[in-house]
Protein backbone atom coordinates (compact mmCIF):
# COMPACT_ATOMS: atom_id res chain seq x y z
CA UNK A 1 0.00 0.00 0.00
CA UNK A 2 1.63 3.42 -0.86
CA UNK A 3 1.73 6.60 1.80
CA UNK A 4 1.96 9.68 0.60
CA UNK A 5 5.28 11.51 2.30
CA UNK A 6 6.28 15.06 1.57
CA UNK A 7 10.12 15.98 1.53
CA UNK A 8 11.08 19.88 1.48
CA UNK A 9 14.69 19.87 -0.61
CA UNK A 10 16.14 22.72 -2.20
CA UNK A 11 15.00 24.61 -5.10
CA UNK A 12 18.28 23.98 -7.24
CA UNK A 13 18.22 19.89 -7.67
CA UNK A 14 14.69 19.45 -7.84
CA UNK A 15 14.64 19.90 -11.79
CA UNK A 16 17.84 18.37 -12.27
CA UNK A 17 16.29 15.22 -10.57
CA UNK A 18 12.98 15.36 -12.18
CA UNK A 19 15.13 15.21 -15.86
CA UNK A 20 17.19 12.49 -14.43
CA UNK A 21 13.81 10.42 -13.48
CA UNK A 22 12.34 11.26 -16.67
CA UNK A 23 15.82 9.87 -18.93
CA UNK A 24 14.66 6.74 -17.21
CA UNK A 25 11.65 6.48 -18.09
CA UNK A 26 10.24 6.94 -14.26
CA UNK A 27 8.37 9.11 -12.05
CA UNK A 28 10.39 11.67 -9.22
CA UNK A 29 8.74 10.06 -6.87
CA UNK A 30 9.28 6.24 -8.23
CA UNK A 31 12.97 6.90 -8.23
CA UNK A 32 12.67 8.43 -5.06
CA UNK A 33 11.26 5.45 -3.86
CA UNK A 34 13.82 3.04 -5.02
CA UNK A 35 16.74 5.05 -4.14
CA UNK A 36 15.46 4.57 -0.52
CA UNK A 37 14.80 1.28 -1.26
CA UNK A 38 18.45 0.94 -2.09
CA UNK A 39 20.15 2.63 0.45
CA UNK A 40 17.69 0.64 3.01
CA UNK A 41 19.20 -2.85 1.80
CA UNK A 42 16.37 -3.78 0.65
CA UNK A 43 16.94 -6.10 -2.80
CA UNK A 44 15.92 -9.39 -1.06
CA UNK A 45 13.64 -11.36 -3.20
CA UNK A 46 9.96 -11.08 -2.02
CA UNK A 47 7.75 -13.65 -0.63
CA UNK A 48 6.87 -15.18 -3.39
CA UNK A 49 10.00 -15.39 -5.23
CA UNK A 50 11.66 -17.20 -1.81
CA UNK A 51 9.16 -19.73 -2.15
CA UNK A 52 8.33 -20.50 -5.89
CA UNK A 53 8.75 -23.76 -7.12
CA UNK A 54 9.53 -25.13 -3.53
CA UNK A 55 6.04 -27.08 -3.32
CA UNK A 56 4.97 -30.33 -5.07
CA UNK A 57 1.18 -30.90 -5.82
CA UNK A 58 -0.21 -33.33 -3.43
CA UNK A 59 -1.23 -36.43 -4.82
CA UNK A 60 -4.79 -36.84 -4.92
CA UNK A 61 -7.55 -38.50 -7.67
CA UNK A 62 -10.34 -35.99 -7.75
CA UNK A 63 -11.45 -34.01 -10.53
CA UNK A 64 -11.89 -31.15 -8.54
CA UNK A 65 -8.31 -31.13 -7.55
CA UNK A 66 -6.99 -32.23 -10.93
CA UNK A 67 -9.00 -29.25 -12.61
CA UNK A 68 -7.46 -26.81 -10.35
CA UNK A 69 -4.33 -27.74 -10.56
CA UNK A 70 -4.47 -27.70 -14.53
CA UNK A 71 -5.39 -24.19 -13.88
CA UNK A 72 -2.66 -22.95 -10.94
CA UNK A 73 -0.01 -25.26 -11.26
Amino acid sequence: MKKKLTITIDAEPRPKAKRYARSRGVSLSSFIEQSLKEAAGEDSPSFATRWRGRFEPAERRDPRYDALARKYL
